[in-house]
């Protein structure tokens, strides 16, 4: 059986989705050495793996994009933090690589420095994304802004306008600190995020259709493995929980400190006099102010499994990881999103109708009830989605193509 190395970014929300994939292939008698987080080393010694820290220095490099006053801020403060976690990941990752004598790697979409080593080396390399990878493909907008697709010329036409004004200028914000990196460890220079991100051979991407956009064709490179949601069997159900009588909507905030609280705010309100429990995690802490009350609980963290058991919809910030695990179990959502990916999620979420979009600047107690009770309606649209993710094979199917293609095995 293989040695396989996983590494990851500082982030809960990329080693959870990354963890079901590899307990799978360590279910197949692959050894698994997972690079990770600090917070993240228990979770995944549990799971069976041999799992050491990343380099603190990585750590301490907090991603504030939530300080920005505009999207074009936002993206120069996580760029700045990437790459300066890149810097790092070059020595980590080569003194990981030392230690474990791995068969293959596979290394975390965000870790720039660590895909640029791998791309230097000899050791058969997938990059892990477990949301949405900005590559291009005919009929897809361009990634960041939420765009909806249209087809036909004029769909070609706004594309390419949208690329050239937007893309375009982001691009020369975040290809000097790759190129910075790639230099280093003397590989080539790269003049798109599509082509870096196209240096690995394989993309493993945690997600399916038609949650994507059918038309999305991305090539074979790219393989999609639904949603990668971590079984944690034996979880016990808490006693408050057990206790609530009514029907459950999840409302979800992001696990990477974000301007989001207010959306719990909202939703506690906006669903005060409905015959439904809130359920409110806000697993980046609990900012003072926020309560319980007669039909809503706020809490830090529950595991979302044990909650979704009972849900008929859940509320989320748009991150990829809490809105597919929803949909994964057909339970549609109303997303609310604030930055980052989670516009494009929002997005994708309306066109595959499976629930409903609210942006945040329009957030309201009035508008998010009328749109959790559509979303409420659109279950056919998540079941079906549910079915697409299942469609997708799932991590059996990611750990036939990481065995097949990184170590030239076939089952």
């Amino acid at each position: 059986m293989a040695t396989i190395l996983a590494y990851t970014s500082p982030a809960l929300g990329h080693l959870l989705p990354m963890s079901a994939l590899m307990v799978e292939l360590a279910s197949r008698g692959h050894t698994v050495h997972v690079r990770t987080l600090s917070a993240g080393l228990d979770t995944a010694r549990h799971l069976g793996f041999v799992a050491e820290p990343i380099d603190p220095r990585i750590e301490a490099i907090q991603i504030d994009d939530w300080q920005a006053t505009n999207p074009r801020e936002a993206l120069k403060i996580g760029v700045a933090a990437f790459g300066h976690r890149a810097e790092y990941e070059i020595t980590d990752l080569a003194d990981a690589v030392r230690q474990a004598d791995p068969d293959a790697l596979l290394i975390d979409v965000n870790c720039w420095g660590a895909q640029s080593l791998a791309d230097s080396g000899t050791v058969p390399w997938a990059s892990f994304a477990p949301y949405t990878v900005p590559l291009r493909a005919d009929g897809v907008p361009p990634f960041g802004l939420g765009l909806p697709p249209r087809t036909g010329p004029m769909g070609r036409i706004r594309d390419a306008a949208v690329r050239a004004a937007v893309v375009g200028p982001l691009e020369k914000i975040m290809l000097p600190p790759i190129n910075r990196v790639r230099a280093k460890v003397a590989v080539s220079q790269v003049d798109s995020m599509d082509e870096f991100l196209r240096r690995a051979s394989l993309i493993l991407l945690a997600s399916g259709k038609p949650f994507q956009y059918p038309a999305t064709e991305w090539g074979d490179a790219v393989q999609m493995i639904g949603p990668c949601v971590l079984d944690r069997a034996g979880e016990v159900v808490p006693d408050w929980l057990g206790a609530i009588d009514r029907p459950i909507i999840l409302v979800t905030t992001s696990s990477e400190k974000q301007a989001d609280a207010d959306l719990v705010t909202v939703a506690v309100q906006a669903l005060a006099h409905e015959p439904v429990h809130v359920v409110a995690t806000m697993p980046a802490g609990l900012p003072p102010g926020i309560e319980s009350t007669a039909n809503a609980t706020v809490c830090e963290f529950v595991p979302h499994a044990l909650v979704l058991d009972r849900a008929v919809c859940a509320v989320t910030h748009g991150g990829m990881g809490a809105t597919q695990k929803a949909l994964a179990r057909g339970i549609p959502v109303c997303v609310v999103p604030y930055g980052r990916d989670q516009l494009e999620v929002a997005r994708r979420v309306e066109v595959a109708r499976c629930g409903t979009r609210l942006p945040a600047r329009r957030l309201t107690p009035d508008r998010l009830r009328d749109k959790v009770r559509e979303a409420m309606r659109m279950a056919d649209g998540a079941r079906r989605v549910a079915a697409g993710f299942a469609a997708t094979g799932g991590v059996s199917h990611g750990a036939d193509v990481v065995e097949r293609r990184l170590l030239g095995r076939t089952r």
